[in-house]
């Protein structure tokens, strides 16, 4: 006996058999039964999720001898012959080979003949996407107004190369991915009947591998099970799809997290000597830091992953951001894209991998929380020097003493870190710090512009709330009131770049209106006001224009 394909074994014979689609079938089986089905139907979604088994399964409803309910009974003579291919009235094209001018026009030359033995002749083009101009034309006036004999039922992963003249000529059915719930179910009674040994695991695994795809899920299944022992488990569904292990994944992703280049220059050999596919390996890569995010963001982890896949996952979660995490998966991406076009794709994936283990491509960001992190734990750790802070059981002024000290010490490194950030400051916004600081400088402090006596109270709370990075950058600065509503921070040192992103965090500039408000009584906006940077773009527009532009870097 010939053997068959379990996806084309197991599909659908009527409408209630698709799975995952209830939407569509309800409205098609109702037309049915109202004898209201219409001439042209459009049907889009992603691969194998039903479209062109609900096509056929439509064919033989609308010629059923004896449809019961709107399915087709599958037993009379035109049901028969639909299924063996027999009826000549059901005609099945694929659009992707048969995509000319001369292929429409022999189905506009037979529609109009009657059908043989069917009530209609029905035309299932299937990707129909894949027509040249010329066809889509040609197609048009016969599927506006076919035959009252004729039905046509199209069908496409990509509607949007569809022109919107046909379109507009349809009934558009948009089927949509099928849930793994959905897929685990069927697969699960498909084994049953096929005497198939399985685990539920590995059952869930093939339902995310398929992502939405019915057929796919059964062709990894039906891959699975021609084995010796007939018995499908996670391992071998992992094996035989090519994911590398687990534990390869988790490590890279750890190192990565951690930026030990070590680590992810040895993980990666391994899978490169084990011969591994380095695109499925990325793709891996991204799923798995995906479902850390998704378990950070919500407590919740996949199914496909133990107890103690789970725990090790949690663990990451702790000392990473989930702006660290989307920037990891974008790179990836790129990473991805890149060995696509390469001729040395090893070398292009263990580059990609130690440049996101580089301290150095940390974000400026970053670099300010890794800095708070040690002065809030007391320990931070400068030119050599390390200072050591026993918050426990410490007198008040220890502890102001260790602050100072820590903040000072921050103070040095932010005077010292222009290269941090490239060009932090936005030339935009110049000529308007301009204009507020030659009102600030005319208003003159504590004069007519408003009495600034509570900003020394400011700093000396930011100095007791421990809010160190802000204390150490506003320590040697003078307030200014701008208007009734706004202060000016005045910077008779300057400000470089590093302090200025530093003060322009939205949680410290929060901090900072928070504390202005206080004290003055009611809500008080601040502003940034740097003479040096003024004095700078003054000098650059007195300046002959040459035609070049010129970037200052701090």
């Amino acid at each position: 006996m010939e053997y068959t394909a379990l996806y084309r074994r197991f599909r659908p014979t009527t409408f209630k058999d698709i799975v995952g689609q209830e939407h569509i079938t309800t409205t098609l089986r109702n037309q049915v039964i109202a004898d209201r089905v219409g001439h042209a139907y459009l049907f889009t979604g992603c691969r194998g999720c039903g479209k062109t088994s609900s096509a056929k399964v439509l064919a033989r409803a609308v010629n059923c001898l004896n449809p019961q309910n709107g399915e087709p009974c599958n037993e009379c003579s035109i049901c028969k012959s639909a299924l063996d291919g027999s009826l000549t009235d059901i005609v099945e094209m694929d659009a992707a080979s048969n995509n000319s001018v001369d292929d429409i026009r022999a189905i506009r030359d037979e529609v109009n003949f009657l059908p043989t033995v069917a009530k209609y002749r029905v035309y299932i083009i299937d990707e129909v996407h894949m027509l040249s101009p010329g066809a889509f034309n040609a197609l048009l006036k016969t599927l506006e107004e076919p035959p009252k004999h004729v039905k046509f039922i199209l069908a496409t992963t990509e509607p949007q190369k569809l022109p919107a003249t046909i379109l507009s000529r349809c009934q558009r059915f948009d089927f949509k991915k099928i849930s793994e719930p959905d897929i685990t179910q069927n697969l699960e009674k498909i084994c049953k009947e096929c005497n198939i040994q399985y685990s539920v695991d590995a059952l869930n695994l093939i339902a995310e591998l398929s992502e939405g795809a019915m057929r796919d899920a059964l062709s990894i299944l039906e891959r699975c099970s021609q084995g010796e022992d007939n018995n499908i488990t996670e391992q071998k569904v992992k094996e035989l799809v090519g994911i590398p292990k687990l534990e390869y994944i988790s490590g890279i992703t750890k190192a990565i997290l951690e930026y030990d280049v070590n680590s992810s220059l040895e993980i990666s050999n391994k899978i490169i000597l084990e011969g591994k596919d380095l695109i499925n390996f990325l793709w891996e890569i991204i799923k798995y830091i995906r479902d850390i995010m998704i378990l950070k963001t919500t407590g919740n982890g996949s199914n496909i992953y133990s107890e103690d896949d789970k725990n090790l996952m949690q663990d990451l979660t702790k000392n990473v951001s989930k702006d660290r995490l989307l920037q990891i998966i974008y790179t990836l991406s790129n990473l991805e894209n890149e060995i696509k076009w390469s001729s040395q794709k090893n070398i292009i994936f263990q580059v990609g991998i130690m440049r996101l283990c580089s301290k150095e491509n940390r974000s400026l960001s970053e670099r300010v929380d890794a800095l708070e992190e040690k002065i809030a734990t007391g320990n931070f750790n400068i030119n050599g020097s390390e200072t050591s802070a026993k918050m426990g059981n410490g007198s008040t002024q220890n502890r102001d003493a260790v602050s100072t000290s820590s903040a000072q010490n921050v103070n040095n490194l932010a005077q010292n870190s222009g290269k941090i950030a490239n060009n932090f400051s936005s030339n935009s916004n110049s000529n308007a710090d301009a204009n507020l600081q030659s009102r600030a400088d005319a208003k003159g402090k504590g004069t007519s512009g408003g009495n600034t006596n509570f900003w020394p109270n400011v700093i000396n709370r930011l100095k007791e709330e421990r809010k160190a990075m802000l204390f150490s950058n506003l320590n040697n600065t003078n307030a200014v009131m701008l208007d009734d509503m706004t202060v000016g921070i005045q910077f008779t040192n300057g400000l470089n770049s590093f302090g200025r992103a530093v003060i322009e965090r939205p949680e410290n500039m929060n901090e900072l209106k928070r504390l202005v408000s206080m004290e003055c009584g009611k809500d008080m906006r601040i502003k940034i006001l740097d003479k040096q940077e003024n004095k700078k773009e003054e000098n650059t527009a007195n300046k002959i224009d040459l035609g070049i532009n010129i970037n200052y870097i701090d």
